[in-house]
């Protein structure tokens, strides 16, 4: 049979443009379908327009900061409407980047809604059909919808980058990363900045030490974080947005941001009627080489719901085009994945945590919170933290954790010799670069406990 293209890809985000991209570069016939525009969450919604923030936040305690080391500063206040003209032409620039590489490798671009008819037949929005011999599903994710009464009322982190104002009183529903980063970023941009989440502690599935220190620093930054506290109730009044909570406040805020987590883009698309087997919580099941329960179709990025972080995405679409274009059978390799929080401060975290590790046998704990030198100049009390866990057998470095200004560059290269598997010895052995607050990965020789 012959087919339209060699590879038809629904979802314009970053594992399905790079699959897209390589397969064409490699001579395959690719079309791309997106209803939205190009980059995906991380782009458009996520990574990049986040990070930005994370730094136009940071820049209200970097001039305090000045002050204390002998500038004169005279700030002002911040101009939210400047910066999101700024923050959105940046993000237009990059959409074109993205529609100009697939341009110039000669995929078919359509931008419409796209489903499954069959094994091999997308149908568009307007009901044109295209046939394809592998079909490729990355259509990622979006932001849960909250289930508390009242919940329409909130807005998700989608919205907060469209927001014709800052609100004055933020009230922020969750504890995971994107409720902490946004909670953080708020805050620096002068928000009254409230945190409820249900749970015992923030960041839950990270080390404790690492969760502990973050939200010890979050309230030190103003951000009043109220943990084992659930939203009751949401109502309009005359002072905003009414919210009744467990913990017997009522509170009145100008915004709430809901961040209870975040929903696979797989309804309505003809999955389950085309074959392609979908878990409860609507993620594409996939096996080791990305490819679903229909053999012509696979599923990379956050709509198979494996590792939700936009470079897992990417290294899924790059082994999937190697897998079905290539003739190398190709597993993308999800274990050992550095992960950044841009918390204020951040976390780079990688491996196992302690508590984790406890769980596979004898281990050796090696860590130090202290004050880093800028901000003990200036006596604060923000602390860091640097962390090792070490399996006592072997003596390889299980998981490494940091807590400090700059950990998300870091950790980027402490991943590289956890990955290698390297052991507490190879770190000993390594020079420390001084006066550096990493410095205390390979100066820390007497463990702090065993367990």
């Amino acid at each position: 049979m012959a087919f339209d293209f060699d590879l038809f890809v629904i979802g314009g985000g970053s594992g399905g443009v790079r699959a897209a991209r390589v397969a064409a570069q490699g001579g395959a016939r690719v079309a791309l379908a997106e209803q939205d525009r190009y980059g995906g969450t991380c782009v458009l919604r996520g990574c990049v327009p986040k990070k930005l923030m994370v730094f136009a936040s940071e820049f209200s305690g970097l001039m305090r900061d000045a002050v204390g080391y002998g500038w004169q500063v005279d700030a002002g206040q911040f101009d939210w409407p400047r910066f999101r003209a700024r923050l959105h032409a940046e993000l237009d620039r990059l959409e074109a980047v993205y529609r100009d590489l697939l341009a110039a490798r000669g995929v078919s671009l359509y931008d419409s809604r796209a489903r499954l008819v069959d094994a091999h037949t997308v149908e568009l929005a307007d009901g044109t059909r295209h046939s394809a011999s592998t079909i490729l599903i990355a259509t990622g994710g979006r932001p849960s919808v909250a289930d508390a009464p009242g919940a329409a009322l909130g807005i998700t982190s989608d919205d907060v980058f469209h927001l014709d104002a800052l609100p004055a009183r933020l009230l922020i529903v969750g504890g995971g990363y994107i409720a902490c980063e946004f909670a953080c970023i708020f805050r620096g941009m002068g928000v009254e900045v409230t945190q409820y989440y249900r749970g015992a502690q923030v960041l839950r599935g990270f080390d404790d030490e690492v969760r502990g220190l973050v939200a010890e620093e979050m309230r030190q930054s103003g951000i009043d974080l109220h943990t084992g506290t659930q939203v009751l109730t949401m109502e309009r009044g005359e002072q905003g947005i009414e919210v009744k909570a467990s913990n017997g406040t009522l509170r009145s805020f100008d915004q709430v941001l809901l961040a209870v987590g975040r929903t696979p883009n797989s309804s309505d698309m003809g999955l389950e009627e085309a074959g392609v087997k979908l878990d409860r919580r609507g993620a594409i099941t996939v096996d080791a080489y990305s490819q679903t329960t229909v053999p012509s179709v696979y599923a990379v990025g956050d709509v198979t719901n494996r590792v939700n972080l936009t470079p897992v995405a990417i290294r899924e679409g790059m082994a999937f085009v190697a897998t079905v274009f290539g003739g190398c059978p190709t597993a993308p390799d999800h274990a050992l994945i550095p992960t950044a929080i841009f918390t204020q401060p951040e976390v780079g975290t990688v491996g196992l945590s302690e508590e984790e590790a406890r769980g596979r046998g004898a281990i050796e704990v090696y860590c130090n919170s202290f004050r880093p030198m800028r901000s003990a100049f200036l006596g604060r009390h923000a602390r860091v933290l640097m962390k090792l866990v070490v399996c006592a057998d072997t003596r390889t470095v299980l998981g490494c954790h940091i807590v400090a200004p700059g950990a998300g560059e870091m950790i980027q290269l402490a991943g590289i010799a956890v990955k290698m598997g390297a052991t507490k010895e190879d770190f000993d052995r390594t020079m420390a670069v001084h006066p550096t607050m990493a410095e205390e990965l390979v100066t820390m020789h007497e463990p702090v406990r065993r367990a």
